[in-house]
C-alpha cells in the first residue's frame, strides 16, 4: 500500500523558516515527479511546488526566491525548505508523487 508521511509543519513567526520532509512508501518513486501543495481554509489547493526526476523545478509566483523543493530519491523523498515566511503562507501543505497524496501537514505563520 502507498503511503506518504509529511513532517515539519507548525508554528512560527513571520520572517521564520520551516523544512517540510515527506517520504513515499509503498512503491519506488524515484522517477516520479514529486511536488507540494497548499490549501488555505476556503481556498482551494494551489501548487507551490514541483521537482522532476531530474531536478527541475517549478515553483509558484508567490514562493519563488523564498522556497526551496529538493528530493532524495534513494530514500523517496522530499523536501520544502520555507524561508522568510509570511502570514499569507498559512495553508495546510500536502505531499504529492505521482498521482499520490499525503495527509497534509498544517503551517501557521503568525505575525
Amino acid at each position: 500500500q502507498v503511503y506518504l508521511a509529511e513532517s515539519g509543519g507548525g508554528l512560527v513567526q513571520a520572517g521564520g523558516s520551516l523544512r517540510l520532509s515527506c517520504e513515499g512508501s509503498g512503491r519506488n518513486f524515484g522517477l516520479s515527479d514529486m511536488g507540494w501543495y497548499r490549501q488555505a481554509p476556503g481556498k482551494e489547493r494551489d501548487l507551490v511546488a514541483k521537482i522532476n526526476m531530474w531536478g527541475m523545478t517549478t515553483y509558484a509566483d508567490s514562493v519563488k526566491g523564498r522556497f526551496t523543493i529538493s528530493r532524495d530519491n534513494i530514500e523517496n523523498m522530499v523536501f520544502l525548505q520555507m524561508n522568510s515566511l509570511k502570514p499569507e503562507d498559512t495553508a495546510v501543505y500536502y505531499c504529492w508523487m505521482e498521482g499520490y497524496w499525503g495527509e497534509g501537514t498544517p503551517v501557521t505563520v503568525s505575525g
